[in-house]
């Protein structure tokens, strides 16, 4: 099978979650012996980053093809993506590329490399579209609002503004519906997600839970000398790590390692530089991160938006660590689920659930082993890729029964995907 994946960051262009799993997915298929080509954007990634530099653990595979589109317009290209919804200066090589004899196109964050048009290129007999965030529903892709609190209340444009973000007027227009109308399911990470694309009018949405590809050997828990907590993804205001490492500065007897890139890095190391027990560690190698996870007590996600599907609670279960997450968004489900570890609301909380796994080592050691039973039977690339596959014969099955078309109007036993103005809105969030 030839499948395509179309992102706007791949690693080493990368920012977080989102990216990586595209890589594993890429590998995982092609471990399957399946052909995979992945296209994205830098052009996206210098916008963003503001320069060339990139982290240092390179994702190039020599099994899997990689297409890095650079326009000679630079930071135009996926500003004109941004402000269109269309592929614009990337249209022609993007059509170049989906001519290509795909059997399946899988769209991931679009949205600098094609925006919801480039779901309309794609000719392949299978297209689906994973939502790693709520990119569809909301401007800033977290229901981020105002760069400083959870969106309760829908005010898109004034939200943009003031987060930096030009305004998009085709959120106003039916380019979303149709658009959908060219894509065979969508696949949500988590409940959360599927609840809130379908409560937005959003159809043929097919929940398949994210995976972790972190190698990691079975061992027996060895506790650190002292109780060692961590965090990992981006350093923003938006992942709450401000609130957890002002907790942390008042818990001299544990430890905290912050890993991790964001624009909170710099300015949090200077103002806890006297805290020794806190450590910031900055960017970590995929591979390095075996080690900080399975010597901690426990990962901690304190996000304040509503996550998707953190991938970073996969890898601590992986590695054999509980984790201690917020209750936001899709966070809370395979800790729901597994019973490895604790949710909280509010700082008590997180106090209380910090406190009993740092005195009971034995605590540590039942729920580390949840986690680990929890990784294999769930959240592996084997798991993943069943229900992936799975669904791409059933698509394929139900156009043979349909007469064998592949065209956009083949659905596969369902209504269109998308509704007008299902995108945005004024009014209270779901």
């Amino acid at each position: 099978m030839r499948v395509c994946l179309i992102t706007t960051y791949y690693p080493p262009y990368h920012f977080g979650g989102d990216a990586v799993f595209v890589r594993s997915l890429a590998r995982a298929l092609r471990t399957r012996g399946h052909s995979v080509e992945v296209i994205h954007c830098e052009d996206a990634y210098r916008i963003r980053a503001g320069s060339d530099t990139v982290a240092p653990d390179s994702s190039d595979d020599a099994v899997v093809v990689v297409h890095r589109l650079r326009s000679r317009w630079g930071p135009l290209s996926p500003l004109v993506t941004q402000q269109t919804g269309r592929p614009g200066l990337k249209h022609r090589e993007l059509a170049r590329l989906l001519d290509r004899p795909f059997d399946v196109v899988n769209f991931h964050n679009i949205s600098l490399v094609g925006g919801p048009g480039v779901l309309q290129m794609a000719r392949a007999p299978v297209r689906l579209f994973s939502l790693h965030e709520h990119w569809l529903l909301c401007p800033t892709h977290t229901f981020w609002k105002n760069g400083q609190e959870a969106c309760q209340l829908r005010e898109c444009v004034r939200c943009s503004l003031r987060s930096g973000i030009p305004p998009q007027l085709w959120r106003y227009t039916d380019l979303v519906q149709r658009s959908l109308e060219h894509v065979d399911a969508l696949i949500a990470p988590s409940a959360y997600t599927a609840r809130r694309h379908a409560e937005a009018g959003i159809a043929g949405i097919r929940l398949l839970p994210t995976f972790a590809d972190l190698q990691v050997a079975e061992r027996e828990y060895a506790p650190p000398a002292r109780p060692r907590f961590v965090f990992a993804g981006r350093v923003t205001a938006s992942k709450g790590i401000d609130g957890l490492v002002e907790t942390f500065s008042r818990l001299p007897q544990f430890d905290l390692d912050v890993v991790g890139l964001g624009d909170l890095l710099e300015p949090l190391r200077q103002r806890y530089a006297r805290c020794g027990w806190i450590r910031f560690l900055g960017h970590a190698p995929h591979a390095d991160m075996v080690r900080h996870y399975r010597d901690a007590t426990a990962m901690i996600l304190p996000s304040l938006a509503p996550e998707v599907f953190p991938l970073c609670v996969l890898e601590a279960f992986a590695c054999s660590t509980p984790a201690i997450v917020r209750d936001a968004g899709g966070a809370p489900e395979a800790v729901a689920a597994s019973g490895a570890g604790f949710v909280y609301r509010n700082e008590g909380e997180l106090l209380d659930a910090v406190g009993r796994l740092a005195a009971d080592r034995e605590l540590r050691r039942r729920l580390g082993d949840r986690a680990r039973a929890a990784f294999l039977a769930s959240y592996t690339d084997e798991r993943y890729l069943d229900g992936y596959l799975a669904l791409v014969h059933e698509i394929l099955d139900a156009k043979r029964l349909r007469g064998g078309a592949a065209s956009t109007s083949d659905r596969v036993g369902r209504t269109p995907v998308g509704r007008a103005g299902a995108a945005v809105g004024d009014g209270r969030l779901p």
